[in-house]
């Protein structure tokens, strides 16, 4: 199948591991030209030259995405001319429980991982408008409908997204251009590794023991594969999928347990 994605051009956030970076190869795969963002200097260094031997356009930019939102956007409108996808990949905060969250920390969290997906979008859908076509597809977390334990503040501020979102792609449909949220469940990445350690810790236990159970309870059985991830974001970014707007998909083996 012929995604239509051949000349699009992508922003992709913090894009130097995981989610970020598989979404950035799938999109190059299929031919679209991607400016990759993350504060690692070197891994995107690596990232690039990979797409690149690869036969697929890539540029990229070491910045901080809290302070460096506007220039960000700059760079990749210079690099390649325009941006026709956003895909909103933000970090994720610290794990806690909503009880031991103090009132200060909501404020840094929400300029780091919020604010930026608002300004950038708000920077490139004149654009997008403009030429009839644009997609900003999100990447969240299976806790915006089902919360995670131990995630109080990524269940929070990832959930004030999913109503922006939804809020503007009614606004923006008309215009050709879709905003949808992507949820991942258990992906086999290093912030997932991370989140195990912080519950073992938490629980007494050794994050291998903390995995298995984490699988245990999926339908699928498994950790998810970043490429099976990143597939899925990809077809949202497409032409393909033209009418699929103001969604929520979900990519998590069957982790969440609501229709």
């Amino acid at each position: 199948m012929d995604l239509g994605l051949k000349g699009k051009r992508a922003l992709v956030l913090s894009s130097s591991r995981g989610l970020g970076l598989a979404s950035a190869q799938s999109l190059a795969a299929e031919g679209a030209e991607v400016f990759m963002t993350a504060r690692s200097g070197d891994k995107l260094e690596a990232a690039v030259k990979d797409i690149v031997a690869k036969g697929g356009k890539a540029h990229a930019l070491a910045a901080d995405l809290t302070n460096d939102t506007d220039k960000i956007f700059d760079e990749a409108v210079k690099a390649m001319g325009g941006v026709d996808i956003i895909i909103a990949n933000t970090g994720g905060p610290p794990a806690k429980m909503a009880a031991d969250v103090a009132a200060e920390d909501w404020t840094p969290m929400f300029e780091s991982m919020v604010k930026p997906v608002f300004r950038l979008a708000s920077l490139a859908l004149p654009g997008m408008r403009e030429r009839g076509w644009g997609r900003i597809v999100t990447i969240a977390s299976s806790g915006v409908i089902q919360p995670i334990p131990n995630l109080a503040m990524s269940n929070a501020l990832r959930s004030a997204i999913v109503g922006w979102a939804k809020t503007l792609a009614s606004e923006v449909a008309k215009d050709g251009v879709t905003v949808n949220l992507v949820l991942p469940g258990r992906i086999e990445t290093d912030r997932t590794a991370e989140l195990d350690a912080a519950n073992a810790k938490r629980q007494g236990k050794t994050a291998d023991e903390i995995a298995a159970g984490a699988r245990a309870a999926i339908p699928a059985g498994r950790y998810g594969d970043t490429r099976e991830f990143a597939d899925v974001v990809c077809f949202l970014a497409s032409d393909r999928a033209s009418y699929m707007t103001g969604g929520l998909v979900r990519v998590d083996g069957g982790a969440i347990r609501s229709v």
